[in-house]
């Protein structure tokens, strides 16, 4: 199975930049996409970005040019650097693994329990 650990949310004024991380470990074959969602109050969950093992991205329109998104393979991390905060960006942002557990496995999704990021003066 897959433990997640996310870190690096926190209150952070607008314009201001954040840099979340999630780090997976546990026993598994492969993490194959890594990739942030988040909610905010009163709204459906959305993703925000995701990387696959070949550095292939996906963005939301709505933080392209300001986020990017990068992984650690190695470490079997994921990072999100937030640069020029809107207060539109705030919410609960959720790491996101499909994974498998064996070679032979299918994907299987995994959610970490989530960080608050939130933008306010």
């Amino acid at each position: 199975q897959v433990q997640l650990v996310e870190s690096g949310g926190g209150l952070v004024q607008p314009g201001g930049s954040l840099m979340l991380s999630c780090a997976a470990s546990g026993s598994f074959f492969s993490i194959n996409v890594m990739g942030w969602y988040r909610q905010a109050p009163g709204m459906q969950r959305e993703l925000v970005a995701a990387i696959t093992r070949s550095d292939s991205t996906d963005y939301a329109d709505s933080v392209k040019g300001r986020f990017t998104i990068s992984r650690d393979n190695a470490k079997n991390t994921v990072y999100l650097q937030m640069n020029s905060l809107e207060p539109e960006d705030t919410a609960v942002y959720y790491c996101h693994v499909k994974y498998k557990l064996y070679s032979f496995s299918l994907l299987r999704d995994y959610w970490g329990q989530g960080t608050q990021v939130t933008v306010s003066s």
